[in-house]
């Protein structure tokens, strides 16, 4: 597994590597925002590390630009506990944050809940292809498309869209999504499920405030709308 390993600090940044390779995982280092976009460009990269607050690039522009090209797994490292600050990153396309001082125990955690998101599906995961109207997912390739152009997701946001998609036409509670898609992760709740609910819209509908895949049961969950029962 190959890390890219982003922060300006490069005393933070040695003793992440030192840690990473120590656990086994092959590491690559940046100290800014502009070099970590073109490593994710030309490389191959399991999982980035984003330190949030570089010069002149900071984590957050460096983390959309990245979201044009790629969905590898990104993980933000930030000095700032506040939720605004949380849910500003996870709006720029991040899976996950951790924020400083972090101890490694919690950031191979972290590591590790990610890859997971990459590498396993739910135990109902099927394979092939299901098609809903103008979307498709295909399950083997992990990739959903729109009218046969490709949509670029984050793992956590085509977690959450396989997941309405393998129960379409049901109500899913915000708890079980979120149990489904972070696991037992005290730290996520339903605004960051909303966050992440209003960027898959802004990718997958014309209008988001009108939305034609994914609805809001208010106060309950998420439906994902089966077209196949409007041509019945």
């Amino acid at each position: 597994m190959r890390i890219l390993v982003v922060d300006d600090e490069k005393l933070l940044v040695k003793g992440v590597k030192f840690n990473l390779e120590n656990e086994g995982y092959e590491v690559e280092c940046a100290y800014d925002g502009a070099s970590a976009v073109e490593l994710a460009r030309n490389g191959r990269f399991d999982l980035i590390i984003l330190d949030v607050m570089m010069p002149e690039l900071d984590g957050q522009e460096a983390c959309m630009r990245i979201r044009e090209f790629s969905n590898v797994p990104i993980i933000m490292l930030t000095a700032k506990s506040e939720d605004a600050d949380k849910l500003m990153g996870f709006e720029c396309g991040a899976d996950d944050y951790v924020t400083k001082p972090f101890g490694t125990a919690e950031l191979l955690a972290r590591i590790r809940i990610a890859l997971r998101h990459v590498s396993n599906g739910t135990p109902d995961t099927p394979t092939g292809k299901a098609q809903n109207g103008r979307l498709t997912i295909d399950y083997d390739k992990r990739r959903i498309y729109l009218d046969d152009q490709e949509v670029h997701l984050t793992q956590v946001e085509y977690k959450i869209v396989m997941l309405t998609m393998l129960h379409i036409g049901k109500v899913l509670t915000y708890d079980f999504i979120i149990r489904c898609v972070w696991g037992a992760r005290p730290t996520v709740n339903n605004q960051i499920l909303r966050v992440n609910m209003a960027n898959i819209r802004r990718k997958l509908e014309a209008n988001p405030a009108d939305p034609q895949f994914i609805i809001t049961e208010t106060g309950v969950g998420y439906r994902m709308i089966d077209h196949a029962e409007e041509n019945v």
